[in-house]
């Protein structure tokens, strides 16, 4: 590589730099230990879609705009879902982590990270069939306030639920996914009774604080944006929001291995990336 385009990288890191800390101090959103590579590449795509020259000029419309900083927002954040998304993980729930949870009075389910609540709706779902639906509450949270109200409204394309069907179907689904939905011209509307149990929040895995005393956490497919900073501060978070004994479900490419709490999780179904919180006294920070 040449000398030139390595100073050219190296301005660029500064910029960018420069605008996620111009982010932080002005909105309070940070995106400073999130992947380098991951950002690099959201903020390029967004600087192609934009008439601005640079990342500097960028950081200055971020500041001054507040409609643009709200499609940057968008931009970084992280949306990719699907009701009942790897099979296997949701197998794997009902299987080994629901009789866990039906020793529980009473259940407190945080999907943390959730976009647009498709695998919200896909926990509901499992609860219902194995009848602890009416004595759950499911926290649904994420970063985007936008894909949060989709969420809410439970709206999705019709013509999406005949891969979601498949995976229910696979995940050991015990009626058809037709049943917990209302078509209607080309859109699939998610049962009230569903959405009834479920509140929706606005949270942020890098700056807000604990959601106490939860039997089950699900965050997959979020941690692999963070660095590894990032990721014990957020898997610290999940440990102080667990309840001793229960369970975190990551994602696919995720697992705890190089994190410093390492220790205070035992695999339940290891190659599904779930865990359980040990039954200890006292817990190393």
């Amino acid at each position: 590589m040449s000398q030139d385009k390595i100073k050219d990288l190296n301005k660029e890191n500064i910029e960018i730099k420069l605008l996620l800390e111009a982010i932080y101090l002005e909105y309070g959103y940070d995106f400073r230990n999130y992947k380098q590579a991951h950002i690099k590449r959201r903020i390029k795509n967004l600087l192609s879609k934009s008439d601005l020259s640079s990342i500097s000029k960028m950081q200055e419309r971020v500041l001054y705009d507040q409609k643009f900083f709200k499609e940057l927002l968008q931009e970084f954040s992280i949306n990719v879902t699907e009701m009942f998304r790897d099979p296997e993980f949701y197998k794997a729930l009902r299987e080994k982590v629901v009789p866990l949870l039906k020793t529980y009075p009473y259940l407190k389910i945080w999907h943390a990270g959730c976009a647009t609540a498709e695998e919200v709706y896909s926990m509901a779902i499992l609860l219902k069939e194995e009848g602890l639906l009416e004595r759950t509450r499911i926290y649904a949270t994420d970063i985007n306030t936008e894909k949060l109200k989709e969420g809410q409204d439970g709206i999705y394309k019709l013509e999406n639920m005949k891969k979601y069907e498949q995976n229910y179907q696979q995940a050991g689904g015990k009626e058809s996914l037709s049943d917990y939905y209302i078509a209607k011209y080309d859109l699939a509307m998610m049962e009230q009774s569903l959405k009834k149990k479920v509140t929706f929040a606005q949270h942020n895995l890098v700056t807000d604080e604990v959601f106490s005393e939860m039997q089950l956490i699900i965050c997959r497919n979020v941690l692999i944006y963070f660095n590894n900073q990032l990721k014990d501060r957020v898997i610290k978070l999940f440990k102080d929001s667990l309840v001793k004994g229960g369970v975190l479900g990551l994602g696919t490419k995720e697992d705890l291995n190089f994190s410093n709490y390492n220790h205070i999780f035992s695999p339940v179904v290891k190659k599904q990336k779930i865990y359980k919180k040990r039954l200890i006294d006292k817990e190393v920070d």
